[in-house]
């Protein structure tokens, strides 16, 4: 072989690898938003076309789950930053927590990705804390331009996003937009005039402990969570 052979043999390899990489990520991302989180790693090999031995030589479970989620948490986070940028905050507040909304229509990890813990993860970690604080943000600018309600607290976005996905996991085959009505509705409650008192907020331990367990029918996704 001759030496330009053989430096075009890694090369080639390189780009395999890199190539395969992004097919399973890809692969991940589309089985984890139809099905959640808990699906098996057989599920996602079989969705990328690749062998359950290529897909453990690229990855664990908890390295692909923090591959597609820090994918994730920087498009939420990039929406709270373009959203903070409308003059009007309660408009502002209203259409991140919309568009919010519309990717977890399409999207059932949403919720996931804003709650999950994965303790040997700093990207991850620091991804959420980011997203939170520019949640926080909108939230409190909201409520000190009068028109968002004073007791809303960052854990009813997750509250909402389940409720919303409630309804979309309902009506997805029939009249996939419901999820908008119910929406409008929970959106009308927020205002602040006239707004009688919420009762206490879940805490955020109590709210992920609910997110982690398993949906009906469906194996434990098997990740750490503390």
């Amino acid at each position: 072989m001759s030496t330009s052979d053989s430096s075009a043999a890694p090369t080639r390899l390189r780009r395999d690898a890199t190539i395969n990489r992004d097919k399973i990520v890809a692969a991940a991302r589309a089985v984890y938003a139809r099905s959640g989180l808990d699906v098996s790693m057989e599920e996602i090999a079989a969705e990328a076309g690749v062998g359950l031995a290529t897909l453990h030589r690229r990855f664990s479970r908890e390295q692909l789950v923090e591959a597609v989620f820090a994918e994730r948490a920087k498009e939420y986070l990039a929406l709270a930053r373009d959203c903070r940028a409308e003059p009007d905050k309660w408009k502002a507040f209203t259409g991140y927590l919309e568009r919010l909304c519309a990717m977890h229509a399409e999207d059932r990890c949403t919720s996931d990705v804003l709650t999950l813990r994965l303790p040997r993860s700093p990207l991850l970690a620091d991804l959420r804390d980011q997203l939170y604080y520019a949640q926080l943000d909108l939230i409190q600018q909201a409520q000190e331009q009068g028109d968002l309600r004073a007791d809303f607290v960052p854990e009813d976005v997750i509250l909402i996003l389940l409720a919303v996905g409630g309804v979309t996991s309902a009506t997805a085959r029939t009249t996939p937009e419901s999820w908008r009505r119910i929406f409008a509705m929970i959106v009308a409650s927020l205002r602040a005039e006239g707004a009688d008192k919420l009762p206490v907020p879940p805490s955020a331990d109590d709210l992920l402990a609910a997110l982690v367990q398993p949906r009906a029918g469906r194996r434990p996704s098997g990740l750490p969570t503390s």
